[in-house]
């Protein structure tokens, strides 16, 4: 069983909303969706979200990596077991920049390389992808397979209106735990976490996103008016660029603070728990660069007894949904998770299945084989504004 082809497709996915916090403001997202053919036909799927402003790609760069790499002389592999897929996944290297000191420019190419390789591969050997998990070595003290998972909400308008509404909701459907965007420029954080407190009520645990919108200096004058909230976390409270100062500020800061912009890399985990710089990881799948990557963290998490949340970013279709489901499904002490919001985000999901969560934010795990999902091709040539092929090994006869 080889590749013998993989297709990358540049999809616009329109939004449902406008999604603003202090770091971007969109309406649509542009994504990178790779099909991978096997030689007996079966087909596996991949998705990316390249972020200029997270690991420094854009949807232009990413198709410049991939035609750099040389992906046949990677790929061209027999792949007769999950296992083996693991092993060419790990070896495969991009072409990168040499200025890259995070090894995390590429990682939504290599997500969305990576989930298609596997993704076809388990589907072939009639496993579920959260198999993968079980068969990871890495993985082997957070495996924990579950029959469901249960969200977690998030509050990303700064519209007194659409915070109420949202607010509703959120104890309408019943949700324990809730994110809240803060740092966006003219925008009173107290004023709204207090509305959004009433709302959803004592118990809900609520916590916070500044999406880099504070300094070391302003930090703990920032979060002083909102700690009568009961925060349960800061979610990259400052820039990149200044988070060595986090190690001095955390112990005068009651909440965990967690990284997420400037958490992309197995090499940012590693720093992050050496230096002393939080106490919680955001593993997002595309930005840490695949499923395979983002067990590894979950394990440096675990070991330094790091807390982590699978978190997702804006416009995933249900590509991504799914392999978010297979994570969370298979690893143990998740502390928040995020995604599933296919009915509520996107125009075009991409899938035939929708797997948005139900009440109390609560979704089964996925246990068909693959994926577990089939893709809507009708849908994909809807938001597809370019499609490359790149062959990996002549087809059998």
């Amino acid at each position: 069983m080889r590749i013998t082809e993989l297709i990358a497709y540049h999809v616009q996915i329109p939004l449902k909303t406008r999604i603003r916090h202090a770091s971007y403001t969109r309406r649509m997202t542009d994504s990178l969706v790779v099909r991978c053919r096997l030689a007996d036909g079966t087909e596996g799927w991949g998705e990316g979200l390249p972020r200029e402003y997270v690991t420094g790609e854009t949807i232009d760069s990413a198709f410049e990596l991939l035609r750099d790499t040389p992906l046949a002389q990677q790929l061209d592999s027999e792949l007769e077991s999950p296992e083996a897929a693991i092993d060419v996944c790990e070896r495969f290297e991009l072409t990168r920049p040499e200025a890259d000191p995070r090894n995390c420019f590429g990682n939504s190419i290599r997500c969305a390389v990576e989930l298609s390789i596997l993704s076809a591969v388990c589907r072939a050997s009639e496993i579920p992808l959260s198999a993968i998990t079980s068969l990871f070595g890495p993985a082997a003290g957070i495996r924990n397979a579950q029959d469901e998972v249960q969200y977690s909400a998030v509050i990303t308008s700064s519209s007194p209106v659409k915070q109420r509404i949202k607010s509703f909701l959120i104890w309408l459907h019943g949700f324990h735990q809730t994110k809240v965007k803060v740092g966006v420029e003219n925008v009173d954080d107290e004023v709204s976490l207090r509305r959004i407190r009433r709302l959803v009520g004592p118990q809900m645990d609520l916590r916070i996103d500044a999406n880099e919108a504070w300094t070391c200096k302003n930090m703990e004058s920032k979060f002083e008016p909102l700690e009568k909230f009961n925060i349960t976390s800061i979610e990259q409270p400052v820039h990149h660029t200044e988070i060595d100062g986090l190690a001095k500020i955390r112990p005068n800061i009651a909440p965990p603070i967690m990284l997420d912009e400037s958490l992309c890399s197995v090499e940012d985990g590693q720093r992050a728990v050496e230096s002393g710089l939080c106490d919680l990881f955001n593993i997002r799948i595309s930005k840490c660069g695949g499923f395979l990557n983002s067990l590894k963290i979950a394990a440096t998490a675990h070991q330094a007894g790091f807390g982590y949340q699978l978190g997702c970013q804006v416009g995933e279709t249900g590509i991504l949904s799914a392999a978010g489901r297979h994570f969370a499904a298979s690893v143990g002490d998740i502390r928040y998770l995020e995604g599933s919001y296919d009915s509520f985000l996107v125009k075009e999901r991409l899938t035939h299945e929708n797997l948005t969560w139900g009440r109390r934010g609560i979704a089964p795990a996925l246990t068909q084989p693959g994926l577990g999902v089939s893709i809507d091709e009708a849908a994909l040539k809807r938001v597809a504004v370019a499609e490359e092929h790149f062959p990996i090994s002549p087809k059998q006869m």
